[in-house]
């Protein structure tokens, strides 16, 4: 009796083999699955791929939606203290990009230089495309402009405020606007509105009372003639004050 009991204690029996043998296998199973994913890459998701690729696919096929601005515009430049004093005036001017969408607005700005950045005689502007910023444009040739006058790297803020306000079309008279010029000099900058026809009063009056709203600014800004400016250069006098 008991040589059978240390027997059947020491041998197991064929079934209690393969239970023993069948725990080994799924811890190794197991094992091996814990193994794998811990060698996935960073970031790699495990398990699953269909369905995650399926949705990135999805992302990646949905395409950017952007909101279309009324007009066009374009952004020149110029710098006047790069060219020959005796170069003929916006000579050197040049269209550096032309956007139609708020999302190109601002991809654009964010990766230009604003004013008090620019170096001294530069002068930065944006028109509505096709309106080139020159007096002989026929589209300019009868209008003038408001200015605003800052010291030295003061004008950033009131620049974009101006640019947003244009292309956004906040101007109740906005077709009379033809862009703006930010003119960086030695010691002062100097934001300028252009518009089409000088003459129509009551429409520069409003786009000048509502440009200082834009700005919250106090103080008096006038309007000059483009007429005016090409016969009397800086002797040119107001014609409007707001």
């Amino acid at each position: 009796m008991v040589e059978q009991t240390e027997k059947s204690t020491t041998n197991p029996s064929k079934e209690e083999a393969e239970k023993s043998s069948s725990s080994t296998s799924t811890i190794t199973n197991v094992n091996n699955a814990e193994g794998d994913e811990s060698e996935a890459e960073e970031g790699e998701i495990v398990g699953g791929g269909s369905d995650n690729d399926a949705a990135a696919k999805d992302i990646a096929a949905t395409p950017l939606v952007k909101h279309p601005l009324e007009h066009s515009w374009t952004f020149w430049f110029d710098n006047l203290s790069a060219k020959n004093k005796q170069a003929e005036w916006g000579s050197s001017m040049r269209p550096v990009y032309t956007f139609s969408t708020v999302e190109d607005f601002w991809s654009v700005y964010n990766n230009i230089n604003r004013p008090s950045k620019l170096a001294a005689g530069s002068d930065f502007y944006c028109f509505k495309d096709k309106i080139e910023p020159k007096w002989e444009d026929p589209v300019c040739a009868n209008g003038g402009k408001w200015t605003v006058t800052f010291t030295r790297g003061k004008s950033d803020t009131c620049w974009l405020h101006t640019l947003l306000a244009m292309i956004g079309e906040q101007f109740d008279y906005g077709d009379e606007i033809c862009g703006a010029v930010v003119n960086v000099r030695r010691s002062q900058e100097k934001i300028s509105v252009w518009t089409k026809n000088a003459a129509i009063e009551v429409a520069q009056q409003s786009i000048g009372r509502q440009w200082k709203e834009f700005l919250d600014y106090s103080e008096s800004i006038g309007f000059i003639f483009h007429d005016d400016a090409k016969k009397l250069d800086k002797n040119a006098k107001n014609r409007y004050t707001v």
